[in-house]
Order: C-alpha cells, then structure tokens, then sequence
C-alpha cells in the first residue's frame, strides 16, 4: 500500500470511511470523486489530495509523516523504500545517561555500513549514514536507538520519519524481541541467536584483544538490520490484508 491509496489522514475520514470508499472501487487518490462521501468530507478530500500530490511529487516524507495517524505510519514505507534506512545499534547497557554505543549498523538501498566506537564511529560519521534517509525504519528504535544515539552524540534522529516496527507488530499479535518475531513470521537467520547480554560481552571480550568477538559482534548486528526489510515487507502485506476489503484492488 502506497500513501496515494489513502484517505485516513482526512479529517472526518475514519476506518469505516475508508473501507467504504475502496469497497466502492476508489482505492487511489486519482479515482475519488467528491459525490462518494458528503459534500464537507468531500471537500477536504479533494483539498487533502491536492495538497497531498504535491508534496508527493516533491518527495516529502515529512508531510506525509505529519499527516497519517500514528497507528498508520505502516502505509509510508511503500512510497519511500528506495530511501529508506534501517538501522539498529548495540550498546553496553540499557541506559543512555550512564552507558556507550558499541556498534551502529545501517542500510540504505543495497548497502550496510557499521560503524565502530574507537574506530569510525563519531558525530560526523552518524550525520553523513543518516543524511539520505527519508524515512527510519527500527524494530523498538524510538524507545532505544534513537534517544540513545541522540544522547550518547551530536546527532539529531528525531525530525526525521520513523517506521517502528515493533508497533504494527503489535498490531498484528506478533510480540516479544525481533528475533521471536522473525522466527514466527519466517525468516530465517544466517547464525545462531545472540542475546543482549552476550553481544555485551562481545564488546569487552574485543577490549581485551580478541578481534573475532567484535567480528561476531559486528556480524550479528548487520543481521539484525539486513533482516528489517523483509520484516518490513512481510508486516506491511499481513496489515494491507487486514484493512483491505477482499473485493479491493490497489493500483
């Protein structure tokens, strides 16, 4: 589903507003006419399209991001995939104010850069990794990654629009960690599971010379973010099912 398929970011436009239009065969902004709804409903559609095709046409992810309601941010990603980043840190705890980013590893279009505490990982380099991005795509990435890069540097994440995975998981009854949810939605992982905890010691165990814990580390991090699109697609197919009327074609 593609942001011009809705009509949710209305006013007066609900889910059953919604359902009822697509149910009529108008499941794309170019195929409303403004006699499908009451005549006030109908006029902020249509004003809703026009200004909504433009700020399409000129790529505005904020727009958009500021328009659909929070449950429905989901229906952004389609639109916006091309230069959408997923990305996911490790850390040495749980707590921005008193521990340290470890690893931070991101994937934009066919390429996941990480970036490495002592190494390459500093202001500069985590402005340039998210410079292109239009759209953030997490899994738990609001309540964690982000406030924890935005204290731990001088970064600023959270203008930007954000896909929280775990929350149209939610939706969808599919709980608990990534990797849970990966497991019953079927994606497969390349190695074996690595807790929090284990990726923490990872950490000190590279602090104390041993190159191949941070290799392993660093592996089990990318994973996490090369897993996140197809997680992506896999959510947002299971909740187009689930909002779209069975007679319903998108175009």
């Amino acid at each position: 589903m593609r942001v011009e398929n809705s009509f949710i970011p209305v006013e007066g436009v609900g889910e059953t507003t919604e359902r009822r239009l697509w149910e009529q065969g108008i499941t794309h902004w170019e195929e409303f006419y403004p006699d499908a709804v009451g005549e006030t409903t109908g006029r902020r559609i249509e004003s809703f399209i026009d200004r909504a095709s433009d700020r399409l046409r000129a790529g505005d992810a904020d727009f958009f991001a500021r328009e659909f309601p929070s449950a429905e941010q989901w229906r952004l990603f389609e639109t916006f995939r091309e230069n959408a980043c997923f990305f996911d840190i490790e850390t040495t705890g749980l707590d921005e104010r008193r521990n340290e980013v470890t690893t931070v590893s991101a994937r934009l279009g066919d390429e996941t850069t990480t970036l490495v505490q002592g190494r390459d990982l500093h202001d500069d380099a985590l402005r340039d990794l998210f410079a292109d991005a239009d759209l953030l795509v997490t899994f738990n990435g609001k309540r964690f990654d982000v406030p924890f890069l935005e204290a731990n540097f001088d970064v600023s994440l959270s203008d930007t629009p954000h896909l929280d995975l775990m929350y149209p998981c939610r939706r969808l009854d599919l709980t608990g960690g990534l990797k849970t949810i990966e497991g019953e939605i079927g994606i497969d992982r390349d190695r074996p599971d690595i807790s929090g905890r284990e990726a923490v010691q990872l950490w000190h165990q590279y602090e104390r010379g041993d190159e191949s814990a941070l290799e392993t580390l660093i592996s089990y991090n990318r994973e996490d973010v090369e897993n996140l699109e197809p997680l992506t697609e896999r959510v947002n197919e299971r909740l187009e099912r689930s909002v779209l009327p069975e007679t319903a074609t998108l175009r």
